[in-house]
């Protein structure tokens, strides 16, 4: 597989870890504990895996803004939190620096 292949793997994983994360109430919640810690797991051994291709800061940096945008919008969807014009324009931001963090890595 290829490192962003991987590296999307984990994004995923993470994203579902930190879904999960709410869930737990705190870790107060078996099931949703349990699913913390394999997602995390599971998320930081496909970043690992990603980054024998992958440069490290980019590697890290689209697992990080990614896996942001995709929380916030977790958020909004499943947790019903309120979105705002300052948390649109966050969540453009690091998606636009990930995109330029990517652009300089196809230059390079």
């Amino acid at each position: 597989m290829g490192g962003f292949v991987y590296l999307m793997l984990g994004i995923v994983t993470e994203v579902v870890g930190t879904a999960a994360l709410k869930a737990s109430h705190g870790f107060s919640q078996l099931w949703p504990s349990l699913m913390v810690v394999l997602g995390y797991g599971l998320s930081f051994y496909f970043l690992g895996l990603s980054l024998k291709t992958i440069p490290l800061g980019i590697g890290y940096a689209v697992w990080s803004g990614v896996g942001t945008a995709f929380t916030v919008i977790i958020g909004v969807i499943v947790w019903h939190e309120t979105m705002s014009v300052a948390n649109i324009l966050g969540i453009v931001c690091i998606i636009a620096g990930v995109i330029l963090l990517n652009v300089n890595l196809v230059k390079a």
